[in-house]
């Protein structure tokens, strides 16, 4: 794949759990950079060897993304080519991304989004629940604001998708039991596209239930419906 001078930033969405879910378009990408940032550099090493793919890796992530920015920025005007992969899906979606893309507009380096993996449209589309019209939240506030949070979307009459830890899985189905009503119907998807993918289905009082006699594991996305 040759090279486009016009692309300074690639986004480049990974897979969420099986490997073969990364399109051709993004391989090539990969290949042809100058370097690639990763979230882990490990896990993206992973995805990167099976694929044969040996470029620089440089770490880009919560912790240090404000620091780097300048000096990733000087390095795109200089005509360096880089991707940015983040440990699982569409960077920039609940992962670092938005702060690096931001800057490249303010300073005219070209930014391209590639399609791909994200674990939201799946768990929405085989959740059962209306798929015309939704909103993403992406984590609730895990202190300041959480009720806030959930009262704020008893009202939504949109699908309403949220990603949550398999530790606070149970006191977040709770939680949206008592300010959407128990009788909310929902879904819990869990390690999509892994050996182990579950999705269940039920009211939030049956899922927050189920979730507490059976402790769940891996990456988890709950879609709720909307007001009726």
């Amino acid at each position: 794949m040759q090279k486009d001078k016009h692309i300074g930033l690639y986004l480049v969405p990974s897979p969420i759990g099986n490997l073969g879910d990364i399109t051709y378009r993004a391989v090539e990408v990969l290949r042809s950079v100058d370097a690639i940032l990763c979230e882990d550099t490990r896990t993206s090493s992973v995805l990167l060897n099976h694929y044969n793919i040996h470029k620089p890796l440089y770490p880009h992530h919560q912790h240090n993304e404000h620091k780097t920015l300048e000096k990733l920025v000087e390095e795109l005007k200089a005509g360096k080519q880089l991707a940015l992969l983040t440990d699982a899906g569409t960077p920039g979606i609940s992962d670092p991304g938005f702060l690096l893309v931001r800057e490249c507009i303010r300073n005219d380096i070209q930014v391209e989004c590639l399609p791909g993996a994200s674990a939201l449209l799946p768990a929405l589309v085989q959740s059962g629940l209306p798929a015309s019209s939704f909103c993403f939240e992406g984590f609730p506030p895990q202190k300041k604001g959480r009720q806030t949070f959930f009262k704020k979307l008893a009202g939504e009459e949109r699908t309403i998708i949220l990603y949550e830890s398999p530790h606070r899985l149970v006191k977040t189905l709770r939680e949206m039991a008592e300010h959407l009503g128990s009788e909310r119907p929902a879904a819990v998807c869990r390690e999509l596209t892994k050996m182990f993918e579950e999705t269940r289905r039920g009211t939030l009082a049956e899922l927050a239930a189920h979730y507490e006699a059976t402790p769940p594991k891996g990456e988890i996305v709950v879609v709720v419906g909307g007001k009726e």
